[in-house]
Order: structure tokens, then sequence, then C-alpha cells
């Protein structure tokens, strides 16, 4: 079995990440899901508890109001969590965790960002021309 690693001595976040995988007998060079020849596994690392995330939302104004629906499993999910009065309703459970989820899938979503960016000035050329087809004033 590995050498635990003291938190305290030196080595990077990933090393000691690896190191505390293998405490646990988990040998990412080993973990496959599914098909062996499939995509390699992606192992993220999530807070223990989102006391910190809620603390974070609690700083800043939640302004802008996006409707979602969801089954009736998620429901029952986000209502649990007003029970633990962590949250005071769904609509603050799930901006929690669609504000989670969207740190945990950061790194994709920057990497589209060049696309994103390009569809945009797409999206100004179109109306543009659109404008000049008809004559109309910007």
């Amino acid at each position: 079995m590995a050498e635990e690693r003291d938190a305290t001595r030196p080595g990077s976040l990933e090393e000691r990440i690896l190191d505390q995988l293998r405490s646990q007998g988990i040998d990412l060079a080993e973990l496959a899901c599914g098909d062996q020849a499939a995509t390699p596994v992606r192992v993220v690392c999530v807070a223990a508890n989102v006391g910190h995330a809620l603390d974070q939302m609690g700083q800043s104004t939640r302004d802008q109001v996006v409707m979602v629906r969801v089954d009736g499993d998620t429901a029952t999910k986000l209502d649990a969590w007003v029970e633990t009065a962590a949250v005071k309703s769904r609509s603050e459970a799930a901006a929690l965790f669609i504000r989670e989820g969207l740190q945990v899938r950061a790194r994709e979503l920057s990497e589209l960002q060049d696309a994103i960016d390009d569809v945009e000035e797409a999206r100004e050329r179109l109306k543009k021309r659109v404008r000049d087809v008809l004559g109309m004033k910007e």
C-alpha cells in the first residue's frame, strides 16, 4: 500500500489526491468505466459540504430568473434539501446545484468558449445583414 503523505509536506495537489485515492485502494491507472477502450475516467473533487457554496451564493445578488422543468425524483430531492433548512426554497436549492454543476464543468465550458464567441459574432453579422437587406437603421 502506498505511503500516506502528510498534508503539510510538499507535493502537487494532483499528487496528494492520487496518494489519497491509492490509500483508499483506488488506482486510477486501473480504473475504467464500461468498455476498456472508452474515454478515460474523469475524477472530480467536490467539497464535502455545500456550506461554502451557500455562503458564496448568499453574498451575490440572484436577480436572474430561469424556469426549469424537472422530473418527480429531482423535485423530491430538492424538497428534501428545503426540509433540512439548508436552503429556503426549491428555487434556492436548484440555484445552488446549478452553480455547483457549472463549477464542476467549468473546464469543458472554457474549452467551448471560442465556439460560443464565434456563434455570437455570426449572430451579430446576421442582424447587420438583415438590417442592410431591409433598409433598417441601427
